[in-house]
């Protein structure tokens, strides 16, 4: 096959979405297929890439590229929604020759609405004011609903977001693929678990308030009032890092720090280094860095919702606590600071576990679906 897959996101390759793309491409290559990649700044300028209707742009410079080169592609997979214009353009068409549509859809913006409107009311929402929620409703959902709705196939990371995709856009289960995503061989870390002070936390990822910051700021205010004895570092959080600092107050920073940017090739070495993963997110696709860090044998605290739960079992390999709950993160926190012996037992059920997500199960799954796809919407199988 000849696989495009397109993303709006850049193509750096140090985590989230482009990585994905690259390791799900490496596997797909290894077994005889071409794959040709775009990302949202081989597309638009930096000066482009800003304002509003940056979505429509991408949207819309991909389709041109796909039906200027529609003979070189099988097969397209696109990162929702930048896919929108192409699904329009190829459902009007009476043509054969454009390539089949696969959507892959990381989260669901009705849990967006649903999570972050409740988090508005408590004023711990930056960007969710009504009229970002007004704006959310004439434009960013309705680029979702046409790029799915456009789709031939969908392919998913959590089985919350294929429910509804059966459920509220009625795509036949034949026609959603759930697909988790993969985990590399070199964050299978031999990990040490000593008594250790200070107990060290880490949070890897960017700086959004739907990550379920507020809740771990307040979570380690509480906790200092019984345990002292920790540090907490912020990894890649793509703000200065002044402004985290600021976040936390001077009553926490003395055990807070923050590393700006951390190369992909540094990643293993950052769970290595640290003791407990804390990512309270209130809304996911499935995050890879939870992956990672299951995979490097580190006990993980992470909210009861999205994909998390698929790969979470609270109390065997990892913890789950209720979304938007400092009560119940700092008392998790608590029970693993206090705990070597719980770190070791969830942090070496953890890295087993993880053992069944190896990137090449996953692109075996993508494999089938883009083989149906091809087919004109017979089954994907047993995805």
């Amino acid at each position: 096959m000849q696989i495009l897959i397109a993303a709006g996101v850049s193509k750096r390759r140090e985590g989230g979405t482009a990585a994905i793309a690259h390791n799900l491409g490496r596997e797909l290559e290894s077994r005889g297929h071409y794959v040709t990649y775009i990302f949202g700044d081989d597309l638009l300028t930096e000066s482009e890439s800003r304002g509003r209707f940056r979505d429509v742009r991408l949207a819309v410079r991909l389709a041109r590229h796909i039906r200027k080169n529609k003979k070189k592609y099988s097969i397209v997979n696109v990162h929702a929604p930048m896919g929108f214009i192409y699904g329009i353009l190829r459902r009007l068409s009476s043509s054969d020759d454009y390539p089949p549509y696969v959507m892959t859809l990381h989260g669901l913006e009705e849990r967006r609405t649903h999570v972050m409107g409740r988090e508005a009311k408590k004023g711990r929402a930056w960007h969710f004011s009504w009229k970002n929620r007004l704006w959310h409703r004439v434009y960013h959902k309705p680029l979702y609903t046409l790029a799915i709705k456009t789709a031939d196939f969908a392919h998913c990371y959590s089985r919350d977001v294929s429910t509804i995709l059966q459920l509220n856009y009625d795509l036949d289960s034949d026609r959603v693929a759930y697909i988790p995503n993969g985990v590399d061989e070199r964050f299978f870390l031999a990990r040490e678990y000593t008594e250790r002070s200070p107990v060290r936390m880490l949070y890897p990822g960017t700086w959004l308030d739907q990550r379920g910051i507020f809740y771990i700021r307040e979570a380690l205010r509480r906790l200092n009032t019984t345990f002292r004895d920790w540090t907490f570092t912020v990894a890649g959080p793509g703000v200065d890092p002044e402004e985290v600092m600021a976040f936390f107050g001077e009553e926490l920073r003395p055990q807070i720090s923050v590393v700006p940017l951390v190369p992909a090739d540094r990643m293993p070495a950052l769970y290595s280094e640290h003791d407990i993963f804390v990512f309270p997110s209130l809304m996911e696709g499935l995050p890879s860095v939870l992956l990672e860090a299951m995979a490097s044998g580190m006990p993980a605290i992470t909210a009861e919702t999205c994909g998390m739960v698929d790969v979470v079992e609270d109390g065997w390999n990892g913890l789950l606590v209720p979304p938007a709950d400092a009560a119940a993160l700092e008392q998790a926190i608590l029970r693993l600071c206090r705990s070597v012996d719980l770190r070791r037992q969830l942090g070496q059920a953890a890295r087993e576990s993880m053992r069944r997500y190896p990137w090449k199960k996953s692109a075996d799954k993508l494999e089938r679906v883009f083989a149906s796809a091809l087919r004109n919407g017979s089954s994907p199988g047993e995805c």
